[in-house]
């Protein structure tokens, strides 16, 4: 049927264009020169968008102090080794949110940092604690905005720390009435300060400069046994130095604490937020004061033997979600 109503002749035929009378090969060179544009036009665009991610992943980790020079690890640049077992660290993916959500383990409130490199997505920085039982049922609960709480399972490995048997006079290891009475007294206040949780600043690095020049004389997790009776194990890192050696603070942050404790002689404790300090003890010297902010390398105190010790060292400490974690994982190789 025409335009006007009209029937067309059965043997009338549709007209052809120019298109349809060239020869096939012709019109496949054409169709292929077409798909041909078509994909390098999505390459350009493709190498665009990579070439935009990776000026704003550069600038996002200069404004932290980091560099950037690759892009596939641009926000695990920041962040220490994982170590999924007591004593160590586990890293939580928790996904897209418009907000940043919170989270806690073993109820407190962990470090929950956002992905340079994904804007809007989070990840979840988890201190684990060396008395933690990898046979045990882990959780990471989640909140975002006014829903329930999400629940992600943490696997943790087993792992063996060193222990040193001591026998030594009673005198050394049993603490007189007034000790004891000092010592609660302190522990109360260490651990109210240690479980700062200092919301508002999110750390531009997690990776840490050596506090002290020395050497390693005793590790995080070593547990010693004197006369036979378990005592605590060792919350944190020895560095053998001489006395008056500089101690300097290993990243940024606030000094939340100074003091001279029964235990851990004079000490300098350095808030870095979000649940992230580290500590500095047996000083012969404070150089700082509480309030102070401090920069990565700036000197706050001096090498000493004060408080329970037997000989000039630094013993350094990393807590996270009020939980003293593996100094090792955190220092820059």
């Amino acid at each position: 049927m025409t335009g006007d109503g009209h029937r067309r002749r059965s043997g009338h035929r549709p007209r052809l264009t120019q298109a349809c009378l060239q020869p096939p090969f012709v019109r496949m060179r054409r169709r292929d020169h077409a798909r041909a544009v078509r994909a390098a036009f999505a390459a350009q665009r493709a190498a665009t968008i990579a070439c935009i991610v990776q000026r704003r992943l550069a600038l996002t980790s200069l404004a932290a102090g980091v560099a950037a020079p690759w892009v596939a690890r641009a926000s695990g640049a920041r962040l220490p080794r994982v170590a999924a077992v007591p004593g160590g660290v586990a890293i939580v993916e928790l996904g897209a949110a418009a907000l940043r959500p919170s989270a806690t383990f073993d109820g407190r409130r962990v470090m929950v940092l956002s992905k340079p490199e994904r804007p809007g997505f989070w990840t979840a920085v988890v201190g684990i604690g060396l008395a933690a039982d990898p046979k045990r049922r882990h959780t990471l609960s989640v909140f975002a905005g006014d829903g329930p709480a999400r629940e992600i399972a943490l696997a943790l490995e087993p792992k063996r720390y060193a222990e040193q048997r001591l026998t030594v006079p009673r005198r050394h290891v049993d603490l007189s009435p007034q000790d004891l009475m000092r010592y609660e007294r302190e522990r109360i206040h260490l651990a109210d300060v240690s479980s700062r949780f200092t919301a508002s600043h999110e750390p531009a690095t997690l990776l840490l400069a050596s506090p002290a020049e020395g050497t390693r004389s005793s590790s995080f997790g070593l547990r010693r046994i004197f006369n036979g009776e378990k005592r605590n194990p060792h919350s944190g890192m020895d560095i053998a130095a001489p006395a008056g050696t500089p101690v300097v603070a290993a990243a940024a942050g606030a000094v939340a604490d100074t003091g001279d404790y029964f235990f851990n002689g004079n000490t300098v404790i350095v808030d870095h937020g979000q649940g992230f300090l580290t500590l500095y003890c047996h000083l012969s010297e404070i150089e700082t004061t509480v309030g102070a902010i401090v920069d990565a390398g700036v000197q706050i105190g001096r090498v000493g033997a004060t408080g329970r010790v037997t000989g000039a060292h630094l013993h350094f400490s990393v807590y996270l979600n009020a939980t003293p974690v593996d100094p090792a994982l955190f220092l820059a190789r």
